[in-house]
């Protein structure tokens, strides 16, 4: 794999590429897209949260295929055991020894279906692999492709039989994104493209391969950030911490993921500089699930997200910075 070099602005030209083969496959979910494309350029995991049917695997593949990244797709379910997704030592009777047979998290872009379905001890060694980037088995270590992302998904509405993931462990999810329903037009469009299809498969178009993901990110990581709109990460995140309403707010690693999404956002946006409208942007879903709402005002329909949506009308933002590099 060579190193390429690319500019901020030659990843904004190919994240609308990608965005613009996804959205070949996926009908009217803009917006959302764009997050999850953030997520990945940021080096980090996104969950998908929503009901069922609104294209969350369809997404997945798509990013992985525009991407150019190998893709593997695992269905969580109660009997699922941890070594049927980082993989297990096997006799070899040929040559008389044990070998690693690894896992399918061995892989660019792994889709990891209904995670809350599978039991803590499955869904913990998945999600030690996504912050150490690596598997140990039986006392010994095998590092994870690089790149490497995970995708995964959970259904908000069947709690009977699932196993809903501590706040611990959702916070390692840089993202956490609902795509939500289509309109009327975007639901009929979904029904015409498959008229004209004539087939359930979709396919996308590769833009890039692992080797320009890397090198996109790695440009991702010259974008300006200006003091003021660091500081506004971090006051958010604060401002979460302090709301009579919240049990536990975001931690340092919420403004964290906070400032990293907004910078990728920046990129996405055709900039290479960040302005407080890209950490409003991405806030919701950089901040929302790290956020632990005080028990006796669920009755009350308070969330994470409209914590965060109220604090994001308490902060005051900076003025915008231009620190674009002409």
């Amino acid at each position: 794999m060579t190193d390429r070099e690319l500019s901020p602005g030659d990843v904004s030209e190919l994240s609308r590429r990608v965005l613009e083969r996804v959205g070949e496959a996926v009908v009217g979910k803009a917006e959302a897209l764009e997050l999850v494309l953030a997520g990945v350029l940021a080096g980090g995991h996104v969950l998908l949260e929503d009901y069922p049917g609104l294209a969350k695997t369809l997404a997945a593949r798509s990013f992985a295929q525009a991407l150019g990244l190998e893709f593997r797709r695992v269905q969580f379910t109660p009997d699922l055991l941890p070594s049927d997704v980082t993989g297990a030592f096997v006799y070899d009777q040929k040559n008389g020894e044990f070998v690693f047979r690894p896992g399918p998290i061995f892989t660019g872009l792994l889709l990891a279906d209904e995670i809350n379905r599978t039991p803590p001890k499955t869904q913990a060694a998945l999600l030690e692999s996504m912050q150490e980037h690596q598997v140990t088995v039986e006392g010994q270590t095998f590092p994870l492709p690089v790149p490497f992302h995970v995708l995964a998904t959970a259904n908000p509405v069947e709690y009977e039989g699932t196993y809903p993931l501590p706040e611990a462990q959702l916070d390692r999810f840089m993202l956490r994104i609902g795509f939500g329903y289509p309109s009327a037009d975007e639901e009929w469009q979904v029904l015409q493209r498959r008229m004209a299809r004539r087939q359930e498969d979709q396919h996308v178009e590769a833009v890039t391969d692992a080797a320009g993901l890397l090198a996109a990110q790695r440009a991702v990581e010259t974008v300006t950030v200006d003091d003021t709109v660091g500081r506004y990460c971090v006051e958010l995140a604060a401002a979460t911490r302090r709301d009579s309403q919240v049990l536990v707010g975001a931690s340092p690693r919420g403004s964290l993921a906070l400032l990293l999404t907004a910078r990728s956002y920046a990129v996405i946006q055709g900039r290479d500089y960040v302005v407080p409208e890209d950490v409003k942007a991405v806030a919701v879903a950089a901040l929302a699930h790290r956020i632990t709402v005080r028990p006796e005002l669920w009755l009350h329909e308070v969330t994470g997200a409209s914590v965060v949506r109220a604090v994001l009308t308490q902060v005051p933002a900076p003025p915008t910075v231009v620190g674009a590099r002409q």
